[in-house]
């Protein structure tokens, strides 16, 4: 049975945040509600790199573990609390071991663009 480390003591706060979807004149547009505060392990080990066109690109990408919440899904995002920034989560988050009580998923950043 998987069990979190003393290490691994998720002292991390992040804002979940839920998304609802309004569609106007054909257009669908997603906004996102807050919800409750988690507390969870999150590890960045330096991003992803990715090279495209001989162009080297950093991901600002983090592994996140806390305990199981049944609203947690793959379209939602975490609001890191301690400086505001927003990740969103890639793939569909794990319920380790089918058990119900640890979630391992991976989340990407979300910065602003043009």
């Amino acid at each position: 049975m998987y069990r979190p480390s003393s290490a691994d003591q998720m002292t991390t706060p992040m804002q979940l945040q839920i998304p609802t979807s309004l569609t106007s004149y054909g257009v669908a547009t997603k906004t996102y509600t807050d919800s409750d505060v988690i507390m969870c392990n999150f590890k960045t080990f330096g991003g992803t790199e990715s090279t495209s066109n001989d162009v080297l690109s950093v991901f600002d990408t983090a592994q996140i573990t806390c305990w199981y919440r049944p609203d947690i899904k793959a379209n939602c995002r975490l609001k890191r609390l301690p400086d505001g920034a927003v990740f969103e989560i890639v793939g569909e988050p794990e319920n380790l071991e089918m058990r119900n009580q640890i979630l391992y998923f991976k989340v990407e950043r979300v910065k602003g663009g043009a």
